[in-house]
């Protein structure tokens, strides 16, 4: 260290005498060299701050300011050199406010040399290690080799996704034409194609028990003259043939499958019409099972569903129109009526296409965007098929329906015969005169009675 920067020492004859000494002392190898250096250091030091001394104290004698006694230390050798014995005064020197923060600053700087050097002995045992560790001899290449597969991996890798890629956007771009294709296709076209299956699978069906019911011996002799039987589709061929009188027929829509008995009203509007529901006094619970609306529930001079089954059957091979007619508690009567009308089979959970209004009651099937019973999958408080995504509409409101999520009509709901609160889960038409006035608090509107009934579009009275 350069102590000549750390005292303030006037006269430059004195700086460059200090200067000189501490670059013989930085220079110096030897101890005892180093020694006398600092000794003769301390002798100008000591000097400077007698001369200092005398300087400030004037008329004091030059003998009296300076108290450095030197004396002969024994004889001198042969090359002239002969030892003399220093005797220095006791000395005090008062350092500046500065060397508290070399000394804090040395220590600081030190600190971080021991934080180097173990960096660097870490640094040391990782290259060691790197370098110890053996080559696996399985043919592996060298760096260059490695990189330059990894680049033409990735290469490869890039392509093959760029190409998944275009592949993913001629796919989209397929799906969204055969969506465009599927909407222009109409639900006719939709009906005939659930209506070619239903044959065909009638038709394997037909042959299959004729196989099992196969004689096993030769079949009698048939008659000359066998007898035909006419077969009635639905209620209006029984009105073309004069049987114009309301009540119970039997039906076979398709001559492959069972005849089974629906209730004829052979004198509203022409006649001629196939009674699927009625309402009329709330005899008959609607809270019914899957299987139950499958096959039908009621009593035909009463109240009852006729079944989906049912009708199926009787809307797959025939444009069939729906009429429903509502009454009210307060006598008001209207009604609904729809030229197409279409059930699907329960494959398809009994989808139902419905449109072409006309009537007073209000097209409540069509009401909105986000309550649309058309192209809806009928469901029970057991099996949820509705787009209601936080619950099952059918359990909720009691009743199986085509519901959307949930519903802006719903002819099969509690039959109430007095004014109620609460869930609206009794029958309900969304477009009836005052329902829209309703709110959470306010009393219900109530049917008094409901029919649905369908007949040919073909149908002339």
């Amino acid at each position: 260290m350069d102590f000549v920067h750390l005292f303030s020492i006037t006269g430059d004859a004195q700086i460059q005498g200090l200067e000189s000494i501490t670059s013989q002392l930085n220079r110096s190898d030897s101890a005892e060299m180093k020694t006398l250096i600092c000794l003769t250091t301390l002798f100008i030091l000591a000097a400077v701050h007698a001369g200092t001394e005398e300087e400030s104290a004037l008329g004091e004698k030059v003998g009296n300011s300076c108290s450095i006694r030197m004396k002969n230390g024994g004889k001198c050798d042969e090359d002239g050199n002969c030892p003399y014995q220093i005797n220095l005064p006791s000395m005090t020197i008062q350092l500046p406010k500065q060397f508290q923060l070399l000394e804090k600053t040395i220590k600081e700087v030190q600190s971080l040399k021991e934080i180097v050097n173990a960096l660097k002995k870490s640094c040391q045992d990782c290259k060691l290690q790197a370098d110890d560790t053996p080559e696996k001899d399985n043919g592996q290449q060298n760096p260059e080799s490695t990189n330059g597969d990894q680049d033409n991996n990735i290469h490869e890798l890039q392509s093959k996704v760029k190409k998944m890629s275009i592949s993913l956007k001629n796919a989209r771009n397929q799906i969204n034409s055969l969506q465009e294709q599927l909407g222009k296709m109409s639900p006719i076209n939709m009906n005939t194609i659930e209506q070619y299956v239903d044959t065909k699978m009638i038709n394997l069906s037909f042959a299959l028990n004729n196989l099992d019911n196969k004689c096993s011996s030769n079949c009698p002799v048939l008659e000359a003259n066998p007898s035909i039987q006419l077969l009635y589709k639905d209620c209006s061929d029984y009105y073309k043939i004069g049987k114009k009188v309301d009540g119970r027929y039997r039906v076979t829509p398709d001559e492959k499958n069972k005849t089974f008995e629906v209730y004829c009203d052979m004198e509203s509007m022409g006649g001629g019409w196939t009674v699927v529901q009625i309402r009329k006094d709330g005899s008959t619970s609607f809270n019914r099972t899957w299987n139950e609306y499958k096959n039908g529930f009621g009593n035909l001079t009463g109240e009852f569903w006729l079944g989906n089954d049912k009708l199926h059957l009787l809307t797959k091979s025939t444009d069939m129109i729906l009429r429903i007619e509502l009454e009210d508690f307060k006598g008001n009567r209207e009604y609904a009526k729809y030229d197409q009308f279409y059930v699907a089979n329960e494959y398809l959970k009994y989808r139902l296409t419905i449109g072409g209004y006309s009537g007073t009651a209000g097209d409540a099937l069509h009401f909105s965007k986000q309550y649309n019973h058309d192209q809806k999958f009928f469901t029970t408080p057991d099996k949820d098929n509705d787009r209601y995504p936080s619950g099952n509409c059918g359990s909720y409101y009691s009743s199986g329906w085509w519901f959307d999520a949930c519903m802006s009509a719903n002819l099969n709901g509690k039959y109430y015969k007095n004014d109620y609160k609460g869930v609206r889960n009794g029958i309900f038409w969304g477009t009836w005169t005052g329902v829209s006035d309703e709110h959470l608090n306010s009393y219900r509107q109530t049917f008094k009675f409901v029919k649905m009934m369908i007949r040919p579009k073909s149908f002339r009275p």
